[in-house]
């Protein structure tokens, strides 16, 4: 699948927020609404956007109305003013909006969503973090793809809510190692 977008749609939907792409731009996907046990926490989500932001980027963070608290939350955890270069989208852009938006990233993040599945269809490099499901099933089908997992012995569980209680699978997987995948796309993309 590939989406193209007109640049007069994308112009206006960065205008309707105020955005500009004079940074480089981190999209951030952190909802999901299988439940849970897909949704890698926020505070792994913060670690990449800070180390993002570091590094002279800036963050956009995507989503539905019902994921605008993971995305306040994760703005939250910034350090060092780091939150002046974080747009939270959740909630505040229509589809349409989000895809013109998702269009002008650099780079992606994402869990195992629709979201993912439309900046992989955009050709945006793209880091997907799965969980309780497997990328053998539904993988985002793009060219420029990391998919990053732990792979432990109880996931993929395909279930809404970690039925251990524990959620391993993406509490363990740590932001260094979506990080590097980040930024092995960037290096071969140079």
């Amino acid at each position: 699948p590939h989406l193209e977008v007109s640049e007069d749609s994308l112009q206006q939907a960065m205008a309707a927020h105020g955005l500009n792409t004079q940074r480089p731009v981190l999209g951030l996907c952190p909802g999901a609404e299988f439940g849970p046990a897909k949704r890698w926490p926020e505070h792994h989500y913060a670690a990449v956007a800070q180390h993002w932001i570091e590094h002279g980027g800036q963050v956009w963070i995507f989503g539905s109305g019902k994921d605008q608290p993971v995305a306040d939350t994760i703005v939250e955890m910034l350090e060092n003013s780091a939150d002046e270069h974080a747009t939270v989208l959740a909630g505040n852009t229509s589809l349409e909006q989000a895809v013109d938006l998702l269009s002008a990233t650099t780079a992606v993040v994402s869990n195992d969503s629709g979201l993912m599945h439309i900046a992989a269809a955009l050709k945006r490099p793209l880091v997907a973090v799965y969980g309780s499901t497997s990328p053998g099933f539904t993988p985002p089908l793009g060219d420029r793809v990391a998919v990053v997992r732990l792979g432990l012995e109880c996931s993929p569980c395909f279930e809404r809510e970690c039925p251990l209680g524990h959620l391993n699978c993406l509490r363990q997987l740590p932001p260094s190692q979506v990080i590097d995948a980040l930024q092995q796309l960037e290096s071969a993309d140079a």
